[in-house]
């Protein structure tokens, strides 16, 4: 790595206290909810050296990047970032031996439905967890890891715990890495990213008077949350009792069929979250087999991205963990049509942002986030499941095919965890050269491979059906 001259008053790190959504990631990943991973299958070998350069430039450039959680173990259980003045990450490479005896163990314990290496690596990644002990103090935010698959294939996989990055600094992240072509044929003579300061948190940038709500307000909300979670309707538990582990499975489109389906959703005002969601409603309801029109109600939690509209306002490269949620109940009984479905999950989305919800809300939810990780029996079954699917409001869209040709990029996946408190489905959307690629993940065994397969073959034949 490049030799940086540093100041030597800056070689003290800096610490700063984790904000109130960071401080409910932090309690939610020692669960196993909130580990993001970036996937990359290359047919070219990554060099190394340009890697970590790129990385540490981009963690330098970036400090929350590099920063590491330290834990009081007082009654109040506080996170804080300490941040080292420079980065020192590691890559952690496996050659081709190491690399194929884990294989042979994920394979031995997964022997349900056959998946690819890159798969079965990308889910290795969601569960390792460094984190698992929230009084581990000094633990790295961040982890880079090179799998030889073989001769001619390599996976790289970036694990990063979700209150330093988000969906959106995940996807930029990839971006500016796959800028400095990861295979040695271009320097990285430039810093990644041009911050250089300690972000803060979602809630020291929300416009001011956003977030108010009368108290008496926030209590019937508070009780409307809480009261709602008992009525709620989920897809049925296979295994509630075991310990869990997340796992992945792909709704896919081709460009004929992503390009019919986002005309469809755009001739009707409403973005592609609102399809989504409507059809893992139906296909949830119809996986049941419930007599005709009998009424179930689920939770559909919506993420926006609140970077452009802070103050102040921050760009898309910005690191950290500035989305917010949505939640919404809809009420199903197997006779909905999809696009009158679709419409009503999404205006009950953007309505709900027309009223600062995402801003209002936060701090109860996240109460509830909590409360929720300590009382697991006030979930079903004690399956700390908390709606029944999460969407993005707007999915990642990626052009770059160039550059991926340049690299050897064959497959990208990104996504996170949710084997803690979440859904029983996240969604994870890219459209991707036109092509509809969605990563969704669930935690097994409360949820098994051929369940959630067959919810995502009938979510995709509602969808097709409907633009048909």
């Amino acid at each position: 790595m490049a030799e940086q001259s540093l100041n030597p008053e800056t070689l003290e790190p800096k610490v700063r206290a984790v904000g109130g959504t960071e401080y409910s990631w932090c309690r939610a990943v020692p669960g196993g909810t909130g580990i993001t991973v970036l996937a990359l299958l290359l047919s070219k070998p990554p060099d190394l050296s340009t890697l970590q350069n790129a990385l540490h430039k981009l963690q330098n450039s970036h400090p929350i990047l590099r920063s590491k959680l330290t834990s009081s173990s007082t009654a109040t259980n506080t996170f804080s970032f300490i941040i080292p003045p420079i980065s020192s990450l590691q890559i952690k490479s496996f050659d081709l031996s190491s690399t194929s005896n884990l294989l042979q163990t994920l394979s031995n314990s997964d022997t349900r439905s056959p998946v690819s290496p890159f798969h079965h690596i990308l889910e290795h990644e969601l569960n390792q967890n460094p984190w698992s002990d929230p009084d581990d103090s000094g633990t790295d935010m961040f982890f880079a890891s090179v799998y030889d698959l073989s001769d001619t294939k390599w996976v790289v996989a970036l694990r990063i715990h979700t209150a330093v990055c988000d969906l959106t600094a995940a996807v930029s992240l990839l971006r500016e890495l796959l800028g400095t072509r990861l295979i040695g044929e271009k320097e990285v003579d430039e810093e990644l990213g041009n911050d250089g300061e300690v972000s803060l948190g979602i809630e020291d940038l929300i416009p001011r008077g956003k977030d108010q709500k009368p108290f008496w307000a926030r209590g019937i909300d508070m009780l409307g949350y809480s009261l709602n979670s008992f009525r709620l309707s989920n897809l049925d538990f296979k295994d509630a009792d075991s310990p869990r582990v997340s796992e992945m499975v792909r709704l896919q489109m081709d460009p004929d069929e992503c390009g019919r389906l986002l005309a469809a959703c755009k001739a009707r005002g409403i973005k592609l979250c609102g399809a989504l969601a409507a059809a893992g409603l139906m296909a949830a309801h119809s996986s049941k087999h419930l007599p005709d029109y009998q009424w179930e109600k689920y939770s559909v939690v919506t993420l926006i991205d609140c970077r452009k509209i802070l103050d102040p306002p921050l760009d898309s490269q910005h690191p950290g963990f500035y989305h917010s949620a949505i939640v919404n109940t809809h009420d199903v009984n197997g006779g909905e049509k999809l696009w009158e479905l679709a419409r009503r999950c999404y205006m009950s989305f953007a309505n709900a942002v027309d009223s600062n919800k995402h801003f209002s809300d936060m701090n109860d939810l996240n109460f509830l986030m909590c409360k929720a990780i300590d009382n697991p029996g006030l979930t079903p079954s004690s399956s700390l499941r908390s709606s029944f699917i999460s969407v993005f409001a707007d999915g990642v869209i990626d052009d770059s095919s160039e550059i991926h040709q340049d690299v050897g990029l064959e497959d990208c996946v990104g996504c996170a965890s949710v084997h803690g408190i979440g859904p029983s489905i996240a969604i994870f959307e890219t459209i991707r050269d036109g092509k509809l690629d969605c990563a969704c993940v669930y935690p097994s065994p409360l949820h098994s491979r051929e369940q959630m397969l067959e919810l995502i073959d009938n979510m995709k034949k509602i969808l097709l059906e409907g633009t048909d």
